[in-house]
């Protein structure tokens, strides 16, 4: 396909005739090489970093530039995200995997707790069970820094421009969007999306009915029904649970700040240091669970009522842990002392004003299971 032609140009991921490129782009990035060595030398005196720039852009065009594909690159992913869960977690279970066709593109929308390793995780089940990994939806606030948007379009991910603001503008780009979400799947793509912008930083997994109404754009362009085009997109719910959260004391205190204060400004770094922490921070154990395929047994109508299914099936699927039944007050056979001690441990580096809002954020998931079953 000739560059007129690719009109996903601007928001699909690389191909792999573009991976050199975007490599060697890394690679020459000084602010990127800046990061790496402040993020593996942290201690160090900002003279002697600068003066290790040199040396870790030598050993990075020695590792990456042997990457000439996609594959290339996730493999190279594959083992950095081993080796992170190694160091971070006491393992991932996966369920669900077995009732998917490893040769049928699906589209995946998960619950959102974590910037990169909720599709990281997903990617990483799917890859052991010998699916293909997925096209992964990303948010251009996300894409400040022209390093980032390098790292991410390597790996397969596509950009959500959320940033457009005129009406038309974020018809225009919404279409698209849709539009890319549909030729992914037509061209045997699977596809992640979170099933609302931005993370649940309450513990509440709610569908946006506006995220279905962007995915539907492409089957009223198409002029068909809604049953009909949501059917053809094979939704997979998927509930991503972590017994404990790196992020839960900043997203409390974003929390508090938003309902004190009326508004949270983030600072420069934030989100990267999110998605820093989110990596390398303890996670406990991890479930990732695949739900049912949104097919012809499912009567759904709107996008509300989609909405509600994919709700239903991610609160059933999410993996309770001993802090979500203490958090919500419940008496359980798994919550032990130490389970206490760790929850006690969070709240004292809280504000009083804001415990409650960490102790809702694990509570949550159990209130909102038992609220389903009512």
């Amino acid at each position: 396909m000739s560059e007129q032609q690719d009109i996903y140009q601007e928001i699909r991921p690389y191909h792999d005739s573009e991976i050199s490129g975007a490599i060697q782009r890394l690679i020459n990035d000084a602010e990127f090489t800046s990061a790496i060595v402040r993020f593996k030398f942290p201690k160090l005196p900002k003279l002697v970093q600068a003066g290790l720039t040199p040396v870790v852009k030598i050993a990075l065009k020695s590792k990456l530039s042997k990457l000439k594909t996609v594959h290339d690159v996730q493999l190279e992913v594959e083992k950095y995200l081993t080796k992170a869960l190694d160091q971070s977690s006491e393992g991932v279970s996966y369920e669900g995997l077995d009732k998917l066709d490893p040769n049928t593109p699906y589209l995946f929308i998960s619950n959102h707790r974590d910037i990169a390793m909720d599709p990281a995780l997903v990617n990483y089940g799917l890859h052991h069970s010998k699916h293909q990994t997925v096209r992964i939806a990303i948010g251009d606030n996300l894409l400040k820094k022209p390093s980032a948007t390098e790292l991410m379009k390597i790996n397969k991910s596509f950009i959500v421009k959320r940033s457009a603001k005129a009406p038309r503008e974020m018809l225009k780009a919404l279409g698209l969007l849709s539009s890319y979400i549909k030729h992914s799947l037509e061209t045997n793509n699977s596809i992640w999306i979170a099933q609302k912008e931005g993370r649940a930083k309450d513990g509440n997994d709610f569908t946006d009915p506006a995220i279905i109404k962007m995915i539907q754009l492409e089957g009223r362009k198409r002029k068909l029904s809604f049953a009909d085009y949501i059917h053809s997109l094979r939704i997979v719910p998927v509930a991503i649970s972590y017994e404990n959260d790196p992020c839960d004391i900043a997203k409390a205190k974003e929390l508090h700040e938003k309902a004190t204060e009326g508004a949270y400004q983030k600072s420069e770094f934030e989100d990267i240091d999110s998605i820093v922490k989110g990596i390398i921070g303890y996670k406990g154990r991890i479930s990732v669970r695949f739900g049912q395929v949104i097919d012809q047994d499912h009567d759904i109508e709107s996008p509300e009522q989609l909405a509600a299914e994919l709700d239903a099936q991610i609160h059933d699927l999410y993996q309770l842990y001993p802090i979500n039944y203490l958090a919500a007050g419940v008496e359980h056979e798994s919550i032990t002392e130490k389970t206490k001690q760790q929850l006690q441990s969070k709240l004292d580096q809280l504000p009083k004003e804001a415990q409650s809002l960490l102790i809702a954020s694990y509570a949550n998931p159990y209130n909102n299971r038992q609220q389903d079953l009512k």
